[in-house]
């Protein structure tokens, strides 16, 4: 069964950016692909920040990324561009890190100035770690995140667009030979 993990960049223990990452796992998980999800902020502090690759939290999460077929890589818009938190993950990253992999590319922020992003911030590091294929991506407004006292969930039109962008990653991923699965109706 073919692996896909969600790596999240958003240092907010509250993450409108996970709650996106989760809506997509589901969607994923629905279609029969094995799913995880990594919340980098998770990860010991000191360890990401001095790039020590060998500790145990640092190597398994480095390990997850290496054993994925695809990967959802989710941040947050700070300063126009992805988390530090983000960046400091990704420069634990071999030169290839990302050879041979499919990446479905996600941001959320607080307006549309910002969607740009993932084109223009993202995308390049992404291919300089040797991506075989950068999906379209999405970007999804932090209001269309609705909170509430039920679960989190995302408004109808947001959760159609970032369907449309999962859809287009399962079939990049059976292009690739990596899924023979149908996409989830």
């Amino acid at each position: 069964m073919p692996k896909l993990l969600a790596l999240t960049g958003s240092p907010s223990t509250h993450s409108r950016t996970a709650v996106v990452a989760d809506h997509v796992l589901r969607r994923l998980a629905h279609s029969g692909f094995e799913t995880a999800h990594l919340a980098v902020r998770e990860l010991p502090a000191a360890d990401l920040l001095s790039a020590r690759r060998g500790e145990p939290e640092v190597r398994r999460a480095l390990e997850a990324v290496a054993e994925a077929d695809g990967l959802v890589i989710a941040t947050p818009v700070y300063k126009a561009s992805y988390t530090g938190l983000l960046k400091a993950f990704l420069d634990l990253l071999p030169q290839d890190g990302l050879a041979g992999k499919t990446i479905l590319p996600i941001a959320t922020g607080g307006s549309l100035a910002h969607v740009l992003t993932i084109d223009y911030a993202l995308r390049p590091v992404l291919a300089a770690l040797g991506a075989r294929h950068v999906t379209a991506g999405r970007f999804v407004l932090d209001s269309s995140v609705e909170r509430g006292a039920g679960p989190d969930r995302l408004r109808p039109d947001a959760e159609l667009d970032l369907f449309q962008a999962v859809d287009e990653f399962a079939d990049a991923l059976r292009a690739a030979g990596v899924a023979t699965l149908t996409p989830a109706p």
